[in-house]
């Protein structure tokens, strides 16, 4: 039987931290026949979500590591990936959208848009990843999913409308009204798996026909012949394939976003959301891919999904599991066979193809191809995260995603020998796994310094190394990533001149040295009539690069230069690339002193959320972290605060929120940008900084 492209959906699952990700996912994964039994992600009976496979996620009730797996629903493929809310897995997250052709974007019916829904909303317009919205725990108290479709509208800016009506709602949910097919809908069984359809209770007709109304001229708008039969016939007897069609349409232009609505942990809801991921989210054929060629200057390259073609693939996951290195795989074009042969872009290796699998989160089955659009897992390549995979001539390469800096570290020690050994296996892995996560050996202590997006992150890193690997270590204190800027323009007139037996060095640069907010370093050549020749300008612009890996404040990196060369002397026998290099070095320090240089730290955005009568503690605790409250609001008796906070004032934040709420309060915090450190504590910085310089010396 031929494969037939236009049934497959490979989709997504992403949301706030605790919005129901990973319980939707398991009632997915039941309601296709994947599992025989629903277990919870905190589940009493040990056994945790099968999409939560490390044990570490089990124990923390939250998902780390984003999971595929492949059901079928109504004879369509789907697979689902489920990635982590954690904003310190964010890399987990943009490498799972990467993949994606659509996605279910999940939001709490009790607190609507979320910090991070922000965050995942960002994400999933970078890539063009067109979604569905499914308003989650609609049996709460304090629930209302239209209040939270309201909110997508203004948080977000998206043009979102009700698709369901909830019948009921806290305690009293029942099931939904589809809007689309004007049809109530309940979830009976054991757990939800029968639907059954009847007409819309009584009492919601009115208020069905309203949203129905609103939801039929939104979409009209994807379809003159559609707003023509509404014109003529009124808004109840229009054509279904029509709504429906022009809903999709909307959808994959990115235009419409359809709200579902339900309550995963009640078994409600799954079903015709289902239904939605298949009516209104795009085939992997229906998505347009480019790669880079990169034997013509990385021009642009639009795949096609179809078989026939020479395979582009996308590896854009690792995970070292109990069988060995898994590269989880994104076919874009053409297929993959066992057996043969491919080239691995980046590493200019072939590979042969040993053993192909589908991943059920943990479990995996052989299978003996992967067809185009299709996520599968190669075993035993040796490669990174973000390697593309080709047969035949083509030397394409997929554009990379987004990796964002780190900007905390610790400092680890293996407490010994044996541990020392199984700590460099971990972190070369580690590394390999996740492009967030870095590693570097301090030149002056000689510590190896793991770099990372939070603390959490780094702690689940250190965890990780001794469940898996039996490694103790010990870590010091957490540092946050500094950087230096300058404020101020400042000339510079360097020579560099140097006479020993023999030939000398000579070179002299000058220009001006500018702060730029829009990026770390810019060049700018200036130079007229030859003062330095064209063989040395970038000899230059490599010493100034150099000189800003360490400002002389704290030693931390600079960033936000713009170093302009107007003019400058060379010598014809004296002056060489080495020399010029010199010059740069010598001339950025002589500018950087005049340029009022100041210390940068990383200010995070912090959300804290408790009930209302600790609205005062949480603002004391922001005020005494030199944080500022960018807004407040309280729905439903808990007040939610969102504000900017220095990273270096937030370390063991949670133990001291949980003590100050009663163990009720929670938060989220993601790097928000670089600002610049008060007087005093940059004289404290400086201070250190130079007392350690003086003790390494001696």
């Amino acid at each position: 039987m031929a494969f037939d492209i236009s049934k497959m959906r490979n989709i997504g699952i992403s949301a706030h931290i605790d919005s129901g990700k990973t319980t939707t996912t398991e009632r997915i994964l039941f309601y296709c026949n994947k599992i025989h039994q629903i277990h919870e992600v905190r589940g009493k009976d040990g056994v945790g979500a099968v999409m939560d496979s490390m044990e570490l996620e089990r124990e923390r009730g939250i998902t780390i590591q984003s999971a595929a797996t492949q059901v079928n629903w109504k004879d369509y493929t789907i697979n689902v990936i489920d990635t982590p809310g954690h904003v310190d897995f964010t890399v987990e997250v943009e490498r799972s959208l990467r993949v994606l052709d659509g996605a279910i974007m999940i939001l709490c019916a009790v607190a609507g848009v979320q910090s991070q829904s922000i965050t995942v909303d960002r994400q999933l317009k970078r890539y063009h990843v067109p979604r569905v919205a499914f308003v989650n725990k609609c049996d709460r108290q304090g629930a209302n999913p239209i209040r939270v479709c309201g909110q997508i509208r203004e948080k977000l800016g998206l043009n979102a409308h009700m698709m369901e009506l909830p019948i009921g709602l806290e305690d009293k949910l029942q099931g939904v009204v589809d809007l689309v097919g004007m049809k109530a809908l309940y979830f009976e069984g054991n757990s939800g798996e029968e639907v059954i359809v009847k007409d819309i209770p009584a009492d919601m007709v009115d208020q069905a026909n309203q949203y129905r109304e609103e939801l039929m001229d939104a979409v009209s708008m994807f379809d003159d012949s559609l707003m023509e039969d509404i014109m003529e016939k009124g808004y109840n007897d229009l054509d279904e394939a029509k709504v429906i069609a022009a809903i999709r349409k909307g959808t994959l232009a990115e235009q419409f976003v359809g709200v579902f609505c339900g309550s995963a942990h009640a078994n409600k809801g799954i079903q015709p959301l289902l239904d939605g991921v298949i009516r209104y989210l795009p085939a992997p054929d229906e998505v347009e891919n480019v790669a880079l060629d990169l034997d013509n200057n990385e021009a642009e390259v639009k795949l096609e999904c179809r078989e026939g073609k020479p395979c582009v693939a996308l590896g854009f996951k690792l995970d070292d599991g109990q069988y060995g290195q898994l590269t989880y795989t994104r076919i874009y074009q053409g297929k993959i066979k066992k057996g043969e042969e491919l080239y691995n872009t980046r590493t200019k290796k072939k590979f042969k193809v040993g053993r192909l699998v589908r991943m059920n989160a943990a479990a995996m089955e052989d299978i003996s191809e992967g067809v185009p659009g299709d996520i599968v897992a190669l075993f035993g390549v040796d490669c990174a995260s973000g390697d593309t995979f080709v047969d035949g001539d083509i030397n394409y390469s997929m554009a990379s995603m987004y990796v964002p800096e780190p900007v905390i570290s610790y400092s680890i020690t293996p407490k010994d020998k044996q541990a020392a050994m199984q700590m460099s296996k971990a972190l070369n892995r580690f590394t390999k796994e996740d492009p967030t996560f870095r590693v570097n050996v301090d030149p002056e202590s000689a510590e190896t310094i793991i770099r990372g997006m939070g603390e959490l992150h780094l702690d689940v890193y250190v965890e990780r190394m001794r469940r898996e690997y039996k490694c103790e270590v010990i870590t010091g204190a957490p540092q946050v990533a500094y950087r230096e800027s300058i404020t101020a323009p400042a000339d510079f007139n360097y020579t560099h001149k140097k006479q020993t037996g023999g030939s000398g060095q000579y070179g002299r640069v000058a220009g001006i040295m500018e702060p730029i907010t829009e990026k770390d370093y810019e060049f700018v050549d200036a130079i007229k009539g030859g003062a330095i020749p064209n063989e040395y300008i970038p000899s230059c612009d490599k010493g100034f690069q150099k000189a800003m890996k360490e400002g002389s404040l704290i030693g931390a990196p600079i960033v936000g230069v713009k170093m302009t060369i107007n003019d400058g002397q060379y010598h014809p026998v004296d002056s060489n690339d080495n020399a010029f290099q010199i010059a740069a070095i010598g001339a950025f320090r002589e500018a950087y002193a005049k340029a009022k240089p100041v210390i940068l730290e990383p200010i995070m955005k912090v959300q804290i959320a408790a009930p209302n009568e600790f609205q005062g503690a949480i603002f004391g605790l922001i005020n005494q972290r030199r944080g500022v409250i960018v807004d407040s609001g309280d729905e439903n008796g808990t007040t939610t605060v969102n504000s900017e906070v220095p990273l270096s004032e937030m370390f063991g934040f949670s133990t001291i929120l949980r003590s100050s709420t009663q163990g009720k309060g929670e938060f989220t915090m993601e790097f928000e940008k670089y600002g610049k450190v008060p007087n005093a504590v940059a004289d404290e910085l400086t201070k250190k900084y130079q007392e350690a310089r003086k003790a390494a010396q001696k």
